[in-house]
């Protein structure tokens, strides 16, 4: 995804990292997410295979950058497929995650919505299948709603926070990523963080710029905290053993 030139966007001080993260963690955190690769995809949700795996959900508008924050975050360049034609993308696309090729986490991306040219009876098929696979999964652990900042959380965003509500009331996770933001200002920045806790009202709400890799490392490990909430994220161990020289 290449822009055009602008002036550069003002950096962003690491923030520290919240829960006792150490940039050992993170790192480690993405190496993990670095594993990440293709398992299946299904346009239903009964066609997808019950894999018995902490699942992380990543929704969210057509164009609001999910597919480049996979990407991003597992390191890849091409694990999630963004279409070029916005609302075209109509399956469910899973992806194991572990290392030592055996996965113990899935992240599940689901297609963008809000699309205008989209037809109307192909919107509400998956708006069905969306609400039934946010409800009803037994396997999922968290969600990842992708956010423009600069849109602010839409109609449908909020509809999404209903609808995973009752789920987050008994222990589903929940974090509002705003892409995009190296297009922001600091003060802008600020400012729509506060706009979108307060839309979100709950959860946690995190500015990111694959760009910039801004906040790239803290949502890493937070996915990890997700799908092993007893363990802490450990560097592979090396081929010579486990015990450093």
């Amino acid at each position: 995804m290449t822009a055009p030139s602008r002036k550069p966007a003002p950096s962003y001080p690491r923030k520290a990292a919240a829960d006792g993260a150490t940039a050992e963690s993170m790192r480690a955190a993405r190496g993990w997410l670095h594993t990440a690769h293709f398992l299946t995809s299904a346009p239903q949700l009964e066609h997808l295979p019950p894999l018995g795996l902490p699942e992380i959900a990543f929704v969210g508008r057509s164009n609001a950058g999910k597919s480049t924050a996979i990407n991003t975050l597992t390191q890849q360049t091409r694990l999630a497929f963004a279409s070029k034609t916005p609302g075209r993308t109509q399956h469910i696309n899973l992806f194991g995650v572990g290392r030592q090729k055996v996965d113990d986490a899935v992240l599940a991306d689901l297609p963008g919505y809000g699309y205008a040219a989209v037809p109307r009876e192909a919107k509400l098929r998956w708006q069905r299948v969306m609400g039934n696979y946010l409800m009803t999964r037994d396997s999922l652990r968290g969600v990842v709603l992708l956010c423009d900042p600069r849109h602010g959380l839409t109609e449908l965003d909020e509809i999404l926070l209903e609808v995973i509500r009752p789920r987050v009331e008994q222990g589903l996770k929940f974090l509002v990523l705003l892409t995009k933001a190296d297009k922001l200002s600091r003060a802008e920045g600020a400012k729509a963080l506060s706009i979108a806790r307060l839309q979100a009202g709950g959860g946690e709400v995190k500015l990111f710029s694959a760009l910039k890799q801004q906040g790239v490392d803290e949502t890493a490990e937070l996915l990890w905290r997700w799908t092993h909430p007893q363990d802490e994220p450990a560097a592979e161990p090396t081929e010579e053993g486990d015990n450093p020289s």
